[in-house]
């Protein structure tokens, strides 16, 4: 019998169709994955179930939670449902959480927003033993801690344990581990899929990420234009594709690239026994500030039309040693050198345009009041005798061209685009001034796969046009294995493992990288499953 059952859902949102005929069915003890692109409709299904919908949203059809009609409750009634017999896990954690309260008064929160009777004492007993389940013990990480003294990873465990410290019968996750580096996201899926276990509750997991799905769903359900498209038992669905938008997710989550052959080693970056630390906090107000080494000693050369990837877990100091690349960090110790140039916190306009940066977030950043033509050529800026009127018109269309995208789409705003047409425009910005490194950080990991497909592929048409150089920093594996050359593995500030990527992906050399791989989320070969019997 279904815990949820979803019938002929339809969404408008003044006036425009969102969903169309929804029709989904979850099992106590059961996960469904609802996977898909952005916009496919998945996320606004899961706010149609917890009916936290934008205003101007209008709902008609049936979502009953065991068997009461969730469309047909007021705010109230549904009030005393959220967090009691449905939960949310949402996206973002950082925007989930409150970041002036604690993560163990967030948790008492919800426990006595529904629980009258639970006093503060009894409240934070059951704080301490939702934290001990989802692997927070507060012997550990204090209830007393904020979001911020928290790793990304930590921070999701505890929207989890927000969402299930009154044991609902359904979890909603919306996204959970977009976000998270491998071993992170493995740990978040295997806490979920615990949690079902011991629990009996019913989950809807909402991801793009296919291989993901694989290893983790009961059902799959692959949403497109607000409809779903095709349904049923994972290997069954992976199997058959019997949609062509299907094939097309799965083809995308298997996307090679095909890179030009890289030149001889001439040598244009040099790190040089590196060493970068910060103060810590403080054990107790009168202590002194302890020094947290994020790089320790980092030594690496990359050439002249190489592609170097970067790979390690949040927190090993990717970051860190990247923002010292870029300058933007005092070094305590060692040496970076671009064309023998020494880099340091003050680089001048001649040597720093000789390196851009294709940021995660594009939206983020771009200046939202300025048309695309003003927003790629920022970096001229960096340039003795920057080009004017005619020259910069068209440094901008060749800029945008190379992209593939129109000259025309120079007088639009950053928000008219999509999320790969926004991440093209960060490439057209990093390019236009023709920089001999760029650096890649994290700039896929938030796209869909057939969105992430189409960046990899011009990232690879660019290296044959322009000989790019490149420094790759990515938490997923599959994307750094498709587009670099070489790959270095960092854990705690050190470089652990440097070679060849097929190389360090088929016999990696140390303990670390092993791990690394082990955790990395596969999608099943698709022969084998076709040879099963159903």
């Amino acid at each position: 019998m279904s815990l949820l059952e979803i019938r002929n859902l339809h969404l408008t949102i003044h006036g425009t169709p969102v969903l169309s005929g929804i029709d989904l069915d979850i099992a106590p003890g059961e996960i469904l994955a609802v996977t898909g692109e952005s916009g496919s409709g998945k996320s606004m299904t899961a706010f149609s179930v917890m009916q936290l919908l934008p205003q101007g949203a209008r709902a008609s059809g049936a979502i009953r939670l065991d068997g009461q009609d969730l469309l047909s409750l007021s705010e109230t009634q549904l009030c005393d449902l959220r967090g009691r017999a449905m939960g949310m896990v949402f996206q973002e954690p950082m925007t989930a959480l409150n970041p002036v309260q604690s993560i163990g008064q967030q948790v008492m929160e919800t426990i006595r927003i529904h629980d009258r009777s639970a006093d503060a004492q009894a409240a934070r007993a059951r704080a301490h033993d939702v934290l001990t389940r989802v692997g927070l013990p507060p012997e550990r990480f204090p209830l007393g801690r904020y979001p911020h003294e928290l790793s990304g990873g930590q921070r999701q465990r505890v929207v989890i344990a927000m969402a299930i410290a009154l044991r609902p019968r359904l979890l909603i996750a919306d996204e959970p581990t977009t976000a998270l580096d491998v071993t992170t996201q493995a740990q978040i899926l295997e806490l979920l899929k615990r949690l079902v276990a011991e629990d009996g509750m019913a989950l809807m997991m909402i991801t793009h990420d296919l291989a993901v799905v694989a290893d983790l769903a009961d059902h799959i359900a692959v949403m497109r234009n607000g409809e779903v498209v095709e349904t049923g038992p994972t290997r069954t669905v992976l199997r058959d594709q019997t949609h062509p938008y299907t094939r097309m997710l799965f083809a995308a989550s298997r996307h090679a690239v095909d890179l030009p052959e890289a030149p001889p080693p001439v040598p244009l970056l040099k790190v040089t026994d590196l060493r970068r630390s910060y103060p810590g906090a403080r054990p107790h107000p009168f202590a002194p500030r302890p020094r947290i080494e994020a790089v320790r000693g980092v030594s690496f050369a990359l050439h002249r039309g190489e592609r170097l990837g970067l790979v390690g877990e949040s927190g090993c100091g990717k970051s860190t040693l990247t923002r010292a690349i870029l300058g933007l960090d005092p070094v305590q110790g060692g040496s970076i050198h671009l064309n023998g140039d020494s880099i340091t916190q003050h680089v001048p306009h001649a040597l720093r345009r000789q390196i851009q940066v294709v940021f995660q977030d594009p939206f983020g950043s771009f200046n939202p009041r300025h048309r695309v033509d003003r927003l790629i050529t920022e970096p001229f800026h960096l340039l003795d005798d920057p080009p004017k009127g005619a020259a910069r018109r068209n440094a901008v269309a060749d800029a945008l061209d190379a992209v593939g995208l129109k000259p025309d789409d120079a007088m639009r705003y950053i928000h008219e685009f999509s999320g790969g047409q926004r991440q093209r425009i960060a490439i057209a910005r990093a390019l236009i001034i023709r920089p001999q490194l760029i650096v890649f950080d994290e700039a896929v990991s938030a796209l869909d796969v057939s969105v992430r497909a189409r960046i990899l592929d011009l990232i690879a048409d660019l290296c044959r046009a322009h000989g790019l150089t490149y420094l790759f920093i990515s938490h997923d594996l599959s994307v750094v294995r498709s587009v670099t050359d070489r790959v270095l593995v960092m854990q705690a500030g050190q470089i652990v493992e440097d070679g060849a990527t097929d190389h360090v992906f088929a016999a990696p050399r140390h303990p670390y990288t092993q791990t690394l791989i082990d955790a990395a989320p596969v999608l099943p070969d698709l022969p084998a499953l076709r040879n099963e019997t159903p």
